[in-house]
C-alpha cells in the first residue's frame, strides 16, 4: 500500500461521514487514461472532497506556499500533488501537469486559482483550458456544493467528459477552453444546487 492509498482511506473515513458527502456521477471518469478533473473551489477540504471521490489517484496542483509549511508540505508532496506560483505562468507547473496526463493519469485543478470568498463560481484561469487542449486527456467537471459544516451534506458531482474536439480543431485559445468547462462547471452547480 501506498502513502496515497493509507491517507486517502484515512480522509474517506473522517470526512465523508462528518460533512455527509453525497458523490454524484463518479461513474463518469474514465478507468484508464489522461484525465483532467476541473472543480469550483469553494474550501479548503474540495481536494480531499474530490480526490476521495474518485477510485483513481488523483494529482493536484497546489499553491506553492502548501509545500513550505512544516510536515504538512511533506504531506501534500506524498499525495501526488505538486506546486503552483499563482499570479503568474509557472512553466514548471504547466510541464507536469501535461506529464501527468500524458502518463494517463488523473489531473485536478480548480481553474478558478484560489478559493470562492462568496461561494460563487469565478471565473477560471487559462491554464485548465492549455491542459485540455495540449492533451487527449477527458476532461471532467466537477461540482463542489453545500457547506463544510458537521452534519451538513455537501455534494461532489462529476459531469460526461466535454468533448473538446471541436476546439482543438478549431484551434481555440486556452482562455476560449476554460470558458467552455466552467460554463459546465456552472451548469453542474445550478442543476445540484437544490
Amino acid at each position: 500500500m501506498t502513502f496515497y492509498t493509507i491517507a486517502r482511506g484515512i480522509v474517506a473515513a473522517v470526512v465523508k461521514p462528518l460533512y455527509r458527502i453525497e458523490v454524484i456521477g463518479a461513474e463518469k471518469i474514465p478507468v484508464d487514461g489522461g484525465v483532467l478533473i476541473c472543480s469550483n473551489h469553494i474550501n479548503n477540504f474540495d481536494p480531499l472532497s474530490v480526490g476521495t471521490s474518485v477510485k483513481r489517484p488523483v494529482c493536484f496542483m497546489a499553491k506553492e506556499e502548501l509545500f513550505k509549511v512544516p510536515v504538512l508540505g511533506k504531506i501534500v508532496a506524498n499525495l501526488n500533488a505538486f506546486p503552483v506560483k499563482r499570479g503568474m505562468s509557472d512553466r514548471e507547473a504547466l510541464r507536469r501537469g501535461l506529464a501527468v496526463l500524458k502518463e494517463g493519469k488523473v489531473l485536478g485543478l480548480f481553474p478558478e486559482g484560489t478559493r470562492s470568498k462568496t461561494g460563487k463560481l469565478g471565473k477560471g484561469l487559462a491554464g485548465a483550458g492549455f491542459f485540455a487542449l495540449r492533451t487527449n486527456a477527458a476532461v471532467v467537471p466537477c461540482a463542489v456544493i453545500g457547506e463544510y459544516k458537521a452534519l451538513k451534506k455537501v455534494k461532489v458531482v462529476f459531469g460526461d467528459p466535454i468533448d473538446m474536439l471541436p476546439l482543438r480543431e478549431g484551434k481555440a485559445s486556452a482562455e476560449e477552453a476554460t470558458e467552455v468547462i466552467m460554463a459546465y462547471i456552472s451548469d453542474l452547480i445550478e442543476k445540484h444546487q437544490r
